[in-house]
């Protein structure tokens, strides 16, 4: 089958044309050695299926990047049959850089000059024709966004992949044209592919070929000694990378490009319009909050942009004069709650698909009553099993929407405004406004998160920012979230547990803040990269684009699902059930009372929650809570495998220890009310329950990824890091919302660390200054 690589800038529409061009056949997996994204799928629609691979965005083949490594090693090794390379029409200029470096390569290209609807609409024209004829490769216009003149694109690529190609370089003209031929005609003896692009590299003082070819060195350097230019001296990368621009501006841009006569002043575009407003100085921040408040509200609140605050109920009232709920007395009751108040948006349909699995798993223990299953084969399948897997599934549509909804802000392109209007607050925290791209995916998830913080070029910030990703509480910990607020707002009479969880959002951002101005005063300081970053047009993004997101992210939940959670999930019940001496214990309902009580306390997760237990009394959740506190202890060690455990763990042990009318596959808001109540935890230890779980170690997946990025030796520090700024964070929670005079004491010691460090920066600053 033919393959082709599509390669292109950031932000240049490849991955849309992608999702356009593969649709469903599209699969995600891993480049070997790295945990860098590697997109893979199939063009069904021309005569011929193509495989097709999406490469990682990058601007040049210089190996400075993972994703330029990879990018260039898989057209010189891998010698796909065509590479489409995507050019943003609406930066002709700078996107073509790329271009001429891989014209050096000898495989077939075939430029796509993307974008082209938002070209024609600022009233501009390129010529194709005559771009075509300077390159010497075919161009095609198309708009991936729009999928229009794809067909076109493909069938083209698909005949030019057949014929054979000798890679050319627009520095022919240059003085460097007779070094050139020299290294050339160098690997061409040494029979190595691809001659005129390792010798232009190596000329370059490319580290890859240096490194590979040390024996070819010795001619650029002994033609170093003769050459000489007035602006660049003997700096050839320097040299070659102006003469690349300077060929793109004579060649290509000044007769290519014709722009309509639009009068002595210049017509501002609706993305500049949009940007005076949304990236002004003043408002850009506060808009930004605003538009997260208005998310987290849509999703999860159950009182719809208070209506239910202003007295509007749309259940009527009965002939009591009590308000009515819609659906009453079935498994959609909560879709509008509060005596009638509706729902936002997100709360219906999660209520919704949790009445569904509610229907599911009724139907599960009917047939298995119906088939006089024994008892502990009817809780292992039914609360162990089904009820844990689906305590975590009824969270899937809140989960989801969120990501659809950053996945929307990110593709319109608002996330990367956001970076430049937050890059002068990251600036005088230590690190650059590229940083905020990372931690903004940690509210989706904690892996792609940190796979992302490649694109910071100084080490320290990347440890930095790699450290504090999950405070940015990702999807997986949103049950914990709302479990534990909801519980708390029941017994409260609080109308918006919704508030509580925005809170606990802002409280981990605010954390992520501090822990970054300490490190980088401390143990990662370092100087502050320059940042660029290039701002897209604002478009609205492609809804077969968001719906492929979405439904990647669906695999990796489910999948997630069936293989950690369901074994974390059988691993907790069994341990629940069997006791040191191997005996069976069954739930409270068959064992209730005193001897019930004294069975389950000898099981085998008791045991282990009782011995852990005193570790978080200075949480509020340990030893005070008496007979009922391991569970809160058990629950906070089970998460650390996968952050859905915690709340799966409290829904399951809830119902053994003698909970009544809890829904399993519900929101484990019901298990949270009756354990809170049974414990007698308060309202600063469910708080402090709630920042213990947001700020510790993340799941088993973010650990394992946050070791591939860590240079060796740095992932025990980062595990120490987590475990001690929750420890500290939700110990200061509890004491100060218990004993407010507290707050004294934490800022006595706040103040003297900050001190301290104030004093060890400039004894090592004085230090430098000596040397």
């Amino acid at each position: 089958m033919i393959r082709f690589a599509l390669a292109g800038n950031p932000n240049s529409g490849k991955t849309t044309l992608f999702n356009s061009l593969t649709g469903s056949t599209a699969h995600v997996g891993n480049w070997p050695g790295v945990t860098v994204d590697k997109r893979e799928g199939t063009y069904k629609k021309g005569e011929e299926k193509v495989d097709i691979v999406d490469l990682p965005g990058i601007y040049s083949l210089s190996p400075y990047t993972p994703e330029e490594v990879i990018s260039r090693n898989y057209i010189l090794d891998e010698k796909p049959d065509c590479v489409i390379n995507i050019v943003d029409a609406t930066n002709l200029e700078r996107n073509l850089y790329l271009t001429t470096q891989l014209l050096e390569m000898d495989v077939p290209i075939v430029v796509a000059l993307n974008m082209m609807d938002m070209v024609e609409k600022n009233g501009d024209k390129i010529n194709e024709k005559e771009l075509e004829k300077e390159l010497g490769i075919p161009v095609v216009k198309i708009s991936a966004l729009k999928e229009e003149n794809l067909d076109v694109l493909m069938k083209r690529a698909i005949e030019f992949s057949k014929t054979k190609r000798e890679g050319k370089s627009v520095l022919e003209g240059t003085n460097l044209k007779h070094l050139i031929n020299d290294v050339k005609i160098a690997f061409i003896g040494k029979e190595v592919d691809n001659p005129l692009f390792h010798a232009i590299k190596i000329i370059e003082n490319d580290e890859i070929e240096t490194k590979n070819h040390p024996d070819l060195v010795k001619i650029v350097d002994d033609f170093k000694k003769s050459f000489k230019d007035d602006t660049f001296g003997d700096d050839f990368e320097a040299f070659v990378a102006d003469a690349r621009y300077k060929y793109i501006t004579e060649h290509y841009s000044k007769s290519l490009v014709r722009k309509q006569n639009k009068g002595e002043s210049k017509r501002l575009t609706l993305s500049d319009r949009i940007d005076r407003v949304l990236t002004n100085k003043w408002a850009g921040i506060p808009i930004f909050i605003v538009i997260l408040i208005l998310l987290f509200h849509l999703i999860f609140s159950e009182d719809f942009l208070l209506l239910n605050t202003f007295g509007v109920n749309v259940g009527g009232l009965n002939a009591e004069g009590e308000p009515l709920t819609l659906f009453a007395g079935t498994s959609f009751e909560g879709l509008f709650v509060n005596g009638g108040a509706i729902s936002s948006p997100g709360f219906m349909i999660t209520t919704a698909f949790q009445g569904f699995l509610d229907w599911i798993n009724g139907l599960i223990g009917t047939g298995l009553e119906a088939a006089h299953a024994a008892g502990w084969a009817q809780s292992f399948i039914c609360d162990g099993v089904i009820g844990g897997l689906f305590a975590i599934f009824g969270f899937l549509p809140q989960i989801l929407l969120l990501f659809l909804a950053f996945s929307f802000l990110e593709d319109t392109g608002y996330m990367a405004r956001v970076a430049f209007i937050l890059d002068r607050i990251f600036r005088r925290l230590g690190i650059s406004g590229r940083a905020f791209m990372p931690m903004i995916m940690g509210f989706g998830c904690s892996v792609p998160a940190i796979i992302n913080t490649r694109t910071l070029t100084e080490e320290k910030e990347r440890i930095s920012t790699i450290r504090v990703i999950p405070f940015f509480s990702c999807g997986a910990k949103l049950p914990i979230l709302t479990a534990v607020a909801g519980g708390l707002a029941i017994i409260l009479n609080f109308p918006y547990p919704d508030l509580i969880t925005v809170s606990m959002y802002l409280l981990g951002m605010v954390v992520a803040i501090i822990c970054l101005v300490l490190m980088r005063n401390t143990t990662m300081r370092g100087d502050v990269a320059p940042f660029i970053m290039e701002l897209p047009a604002y478009h609205m993004p492609q809804f077969k684009s968001l719906m492929i997101h979405l439904w990647d992210k669906t695999k990796h939940f489910v999948k997630k699902a069936f293989t950690i959670i369901l074994f974390s999930t059988i691993i907790i019940w069994l341990l629940q059930h069997l006791t040191w001496d191997w005996r069976f214990v069954g739930d409270w309902e068959e064992s209730a009372g005193e001897a019930g009580d004294t069975l389950i306390g000898q099981t085998i997760l008791s045991s282990i929650g009782k011995f852990v237990q005193p570790i978080f009394t200075p949480l509020g959740f340990g030893s005070q809570l008496g007979s009922m506190g391991w569970v809160f202890a058990v629950a906070a060690v089970t998460g650390l495998v996968a952050k859905e455990n915690c709340i799966t763990t409290i829904s399951v042990l809830a119902l053994s220890l003698g909970a009544t009318g809890i829904d399993v596959n519900g929101d484990g808001i019901d298990a949270m009310q009756f354990l809170i109540q049974s414990s007698g935890m308060d309202v600063a230890a469910g708080i402090s329950f709630i920042a213990f779980n947001m700020l510790t170690i993340p799941c088993f997946a973010a650990v394992a990824t946050a070791k591939g990025e860590l240079k060796k030796g740095t992932l025990k520090w980062t595990l120490l890091f987590w475990i001690a700024t929750s420890y500290i964070v939700s110990s200061l929670i509890y004491t100060v919302g218990t004993w407010w005079w507290t707050t004294f004491i934490w800022i006595a010691v706040i103040a003297l660390a900050i001190v301290a460090i104030y004093l060890i920066n400039k004894y090592r600053d004085m230090k430098v200054l000596k040397v």
